[in-house]
């Protein structure tokens, strides 16, 4: 299989042009739903399979798990920034480091049930965002530039996707159930 795609394997983040009602519902779906599909994708895989990487030079099932713990406790954060500040600078955080960190390689359940109820709290903030919240917006200091809060949803939606398609696609190369 090609690189890219095993990187990217449901294709690159693309910044949406316009986001509808209906669009918008649908990322929120997708990050609310997100807990309970990798709790499924994840239930029935061994220690060993846990500490394989999902590509060669990749994070581990493992690590996977826990950074998606990690980056959507600093997105929800930002959102509360976004909405209680005057377009503040986020604090970036260097993943790759974060991921190699002790608490990356415990038990998926602490990971697991802190997205539970992370996602539970970050939905409720979501669902209640008025046209004039999702157009605020937070300075990333990576990016050197201003981003939307309704473009940050249809983002995290796609980044659950993306780490979902990392562990279901080794699941389908190695033929775990």
């Amino acid at each position: 299989m090609p690189e890219d795609k095993l990187r990217y394997p449901i294709g690159k983040f693309k910044w949406p042009r316009e986001l509808t009602k209906e669009l918008l519902a649908e990322h929120i779906a997708d990050i609310e739903s997100f807990p309970a599909r990798i709790r499924k994708e994840t239930a029935t895989l061994s220690d060993e399979q846990l500490d394989t990487p999902y590509r060669e030079g990749g994070w581990t099932v493992r690590q996977l798990v826990n950074h998606c713990s990690d980056s959507h406790m600093n997105s929800l954060i930002r959102f509360k920034w976004a909405l209680t500040e005057d377009k503040p600078t986020i604090k970036a955080y260097f993943e790759d480091r974060w991921a190699e960190l002790a608490d990356s390689k415990i038990p998926i359940e602490l990971a697991l049930s802190l997205l539970d109820g992370l996602h539970a709290r970050w939905v409720v903030l979501l669902k209640s965002l008025t046209d004039e919240d999702l157009n605020k917006k937070y300075i990333h200091p990576e990016h050197g530039k201003e981003i939307r809060l309704d473009n940050t949803i249809a983002m995290y939606a796609w980044h659950c996707n993306h780490h979902l398609a990392h562990i279901t696609e080794l699941k389908k190369r190695e033929g775990w159930k």
